[in-house]
C-alpha cells in the first residue's frame, strides 16, 4: 500500500492508477508521499521542452487540444486497455530517445507525440459520455445558472456572462465545459449562450409589445444593430420579420 498526493498547480488530488493528465508550459506539479508508504507509485511522464516542437506542424496544432487547460480533477481515467495502448506509445518514445540520433529523430518522436494526444483526444471524448450521470448534473447546473442569472436583470446590466465566470461558478475549467458541451451538444460554450440569448428574445418579441431596441437593450446589446445581426444568423429571421410571424394576417 501506498499513500500519495498529486499537487498541480494549486490543487491537490489523491494519486489513483489510471489516472493522465496534462499540463502546460509555467503550471506547478509535485508528488507527495506520506509517512509508512511500503513501495512508490510508478507511470510516464514526458516532458517536452518547446524548442523541440519548433517548426513543426504539432507546434501548431498542439493548441487545439483543450485538456491542457484542464484542472485536477477533470483528468483522464484510463481503462486497462487504454492504458495499455499509451504506455506502449510512451515505451517507443523512450527508446528512440535513448536510440542514436539521426535526421528521422524528431520526426519519429513528434508522430508518436500527435498519436498519443489524439488517443488522448478520443479517450476524453469517452469519457464525456461516459460519465453521464455527473456530466448531466453540470448541464443541469448550467442550465439554473443561466435561468437565474436572466431572471435577476443581470443581462441589461452587465451583459451576456463570460465562459470564465460560468466554469469558475460550475467549479471546471473553462475548457472541459466546453469540451463537455462539445461533445453533447455539438456546441461550443458560447454558442450555447448565444442560443439560450435568442431564446429568450424570441420569447420578448413573441409575448411583449417591447419595440426591438428595448428587446435588444434588455438582453445586454449596446447596440441594436448587433442584436439583429445575431438573431438573423441564428433565425434567418430578422427581429421584426420574426415579430410579424406570430401576428395574424
Amino acid at each position: 500500500m501506498y499513500k500519495a498526493k498529486f499537487k498541480y498547480g494549486q490543487q491537490t488530488s489523491d494519486f489513483d492508477e489510471g489516472v493522465l493528465f496534462f499540463m502546460a508550459p509555467g503550471q506547478v506539479f509535485g508528488i507527495e508521499l506520506e509517512k509508512g508508504t511500503t513501495h512508490r507509485p510508478n507511470g510516464w511522464m514526458i516532458l517536452i521542452h518547446p524548442d523541440f516542437l519548433w517548426n513543426t506542424p504539432l507546434a501548431k496544432t498542439i493548441k487545439q487540444y483543450e485538456f491542457f487547460s484542464y484542472s485536477v480533477h477533470e483528468a483522464l481515467f484510463l481503462s486497462d486497455k487504454e492504458e495499455t495502448m499509451l504506455t506502449g506509445i510512451a515505451s517507443n518514445i523512450e527508446q528512440e530517445y535513448h536510440a542514436n540520433i539521426d535526421r528521422f529523430s524528431q520526426s519519429v518522436i513528434i508522430a508518436q507525440l500527435e498519436l498519443l494526444l489524439t488517443y488522448s483526444e478520443r479517450f476524453y471524448q469517452r469519457q464525456f459520455i461516459t460519465r453521464k450521470i455527473a456530466n448531466n448534473e453540470i448541464l443541469a447546473r448550467l442550465e439554473d445558472l443561466l435561468s437565474d442569472y436572466f431572471k435577476s436583470g443581470a443581462l441589461a446590466r452587465q451583459g451576456l456572462p463570460s465562459v470564465a465566470y460560468i466554469a469558475s461558478v460550475l467549479n471546471i475549467s473553462p475548457g472541459y465545459l466546453s469540451g463537455l458541451l462539445k461533445s453533447l451538444t455539438g456546441q461550443s460554450t458560447q454558442q450555447h449562450l448565444h442560443d439560450k440569448l435568442i431564446e429568450l428574445a424570441k420569447e420578448k418579441l413573441s409575448t411583449t409589445s417591447l419595440s426591438v431596441s428595448e428587446i435588444a437593450y434588455e438582453l445586454g446589446f449596446e447596440h441594436l444593430q448587433s442584436f439583429s445581426k445575431l438573431f438573423k444568423t441564428k433565425t434567418k429571421l430578422s427581429p421584426l420579420a420574426f415579430r410579424h410571424s406570430f401576428q395574424a394576417p
